[in-house]
């Protein structure tokens, strides 16, 4: 008896309407047209014999069957995928395509200073950037739409290989002229929650701040939430308030040309853990665990960051508590 089986790209077009609910972007994630997508899944229910999604003009709605059919096709993809890793694992080390996500606190900071040199190092190795929540972040490793993800600890990313590569310590930022912009660690008992700006929920970075201050129930007090570090800089060079930035933005200029100061954080827990994290039993751990070794080599190289940045002087500026 013959047996029919799906084909990789029918899996591939089922698992991008799953992503996307909509048949035209998931035509455009697989880079075919919509008639072409809606064809091949349309075929691969005739093939099983079983409908998988259900259509309406508005709505794409998978059955409850088609939701299990699509956590196999996930899988079967992720094994196809790890049949090309064994291949390249095979050759020059950091060479071939490599998908990465960096979480938005990271990707403008970091990756501007260590992609020079990673390209000089290993022209071989074509590194596709996907940036994205910690949350997205981890899902897309393991739906396998993305190889490993660099963000910042602690998270939890799920059933892991963790490279850690640095501590990132967090910082207050402060208006100049404010009572907190006084030399010296602030005590994160004096920071008014009223005042602090946070990035908005999904973003990890707030819970390591919360942390950073022991005060985790201050979740839904923060006064306003923003969606990147810049927005919430603007806020506080415009005296909405204060917030909590990490090292390595301050290292990277994001306080240039402003009038706000940074100061330490008197308090064991004020830093972030930045790592590389992938799939376990992942046929390219050897090329993961050498791109750390990069990364984090790179990272030990940078110059100490300057606490107080040189700012503007702004006699006009109002004093108030943090």
């Amino acid at each position: 008896m013959t047996t029919y089986l799906p084909t990789l790209k029918q899996l591939q077009y089922l698992a991008a309407l799953h992503d996307t609910a909509h048949f035209g972007r998931a035509a455009e994630t697989c880079h075919v047209t919509q008639s072409t997508l809606s064809a091949g899944i349309r075929e691969l229910e005739t093939l099983i014999g079983v409908t998988l999604v259900e259509r309406t003009r508005r709505v794409v709605r998978f059955t409850p069957l088609g939701e299990r059919f699509v956590e196999k096709a996930r899988r079967v993809l992720r094994e196809a995928d790890e049949l090309g890793d064994i291949a390249r694992s095979a050759g020059r080390p950091l060479s071939g395509d490599m998908r990465m996500s960096v979480i938005p606190t990271i990707a403008p900071f970091m990756l501007p200073r260590i992609l020079p040199q990673l390209r000089r190092d290993y022209p071989e190795l074509k590194l596709f950037l996907r940036e994205e929540p910690s949350a997205s972040a981890c899902e897309s490793l393991h739906h396998g739409r993305t190889d490993c993800v660099l963000l910042a600890l602690p998270y939890g990313c799920g059933d892991v290989e963790v490279e850690t590569l640095f501590d990132d310590r967090l910082f207050v930022a402060v208006p100049q002229g404010d009572d907190a912009a006084e030399s010296g660690p602030i005590v994160a008992d004096d920071i008014d929650e009223t005042r602090l700006l946070l990035l908005e929920d999904g973003h990890c970075l707030k819970d390591h701040a919360l942390a950073a201050c022991s005060h985790p129930e201050w979740r839904g007090q923060a006064s306003m939430l923003g969606t990147s570090l810049h927005t919430i800089v603007q806020m506080v060079e415009n005296g909405l308030g204060v917030t909590m930035l990490p090292e390595m933005a301050i290292g990277a200029g994001i306080l240039d040309n402003t009038h706000i100061v940074a100061r330490a954080i008197d308090s064991d827990r004020a830093s972030r853990r930045i790592a590389l994290v992938w799939r376990k039993a992942s046929p390219r751990e050897r090329d993961f665990r050498l791109l750390a070794d990069v990364l984090r080599s790179h990272a030990q190289r940078q110059p100490a960051t300057a606490l107080v940045p040189s700012a503007k002087p702004n006699p006009g500026h109002k004093r108030n508590c943090p």
